[in-house]
């Protein structure tokens, strides 16, 4: 599910080169990308076949022939996956996927790096980026917003507040439940306030 683009070809994991459709395709980015601030192109692809949990994949073969063809050929891969997640949903299916995978902003950060260094990440060529699964992110449909947030998530007090409860000697010191832990709002209210005050 995973391409190097080279020319208009697709290479897989298997070192295949396979002429795909791009409709399903969707630019990757590595948490050691984001991490590395390598977010502005990239020649890795992921094959994406749902749009949301539980969408049905049969209407792949019709919209693009070739993509469904490649799945057909990769089935008995994928039908050996061995998660729960998978049983009793459509084939090919795949899991962590809704609405916020395909908002054109994001921004993201790298769980298993010892910094805080968010990234603001906006579309490459023309295309919403999917993230592997050592990334976390927030994603956004307006720029305004995202860039507001942006620079929230960069200030001082955010910073603060997540270094004093971040165990940085875990091997993946950043998680879900310590990024959740910051009120945004509140945090967007007290900045307003010092701003204003500063004025």
């Amino acid at each position: 599910m995973e391409f190097r683009k080279i020319d208009d070809l697709f290479v897989n994991g298997f070192g295949e080169a396979v002429e795909l459709e791009e409709i399903y395709l969707f630019p990757l980015l590595k948490g050691s990308d984001v991490a590395q601030n390598r977010i502005n192109a990239t020649d890795r692809y992921i094959l994406v076949t749902q749009k949301f949990i539980g969408e049905s994949t049969e209407n792949i073969k019709t919209i693009a022939p070739k993509t469904g063809r490649y799945l057909e050929k990769c089935g008995q891969y994928l039908d050996n996956r061995k998660s729960k997640i998978y049983q009793n949903n459509p084939r090919f299916s795949i899991f962590g996927v809704g609405d916020y995978s395909f908002q054109p902003w994001k921004i993201a950060i790298c769980g298993l790096y010892k910094k805080l260094d968010f990234r603001l990440i906006g579309e490459i060529a023309n295309k919403p980026v999917i993230f592997d699964d050592t990334v976390y992110f927030l994603s956004f449909d307006s720029e305004r917003v995202a860039r507001q947030t942006f620079e929230l998530l960069n200030s001082p007090a955010a910073i603060n507040f997540y270094s004093a409860i971040v165990f940085w000697d875990e091997k993946r010191p950043i998680k879900s439940s310590i990024l959740n832990c910051l009120n945004l709002e509140m945090l967007a209210d007290s900045e307003f306030v010092t701003a204003d005050a500063q004025r």
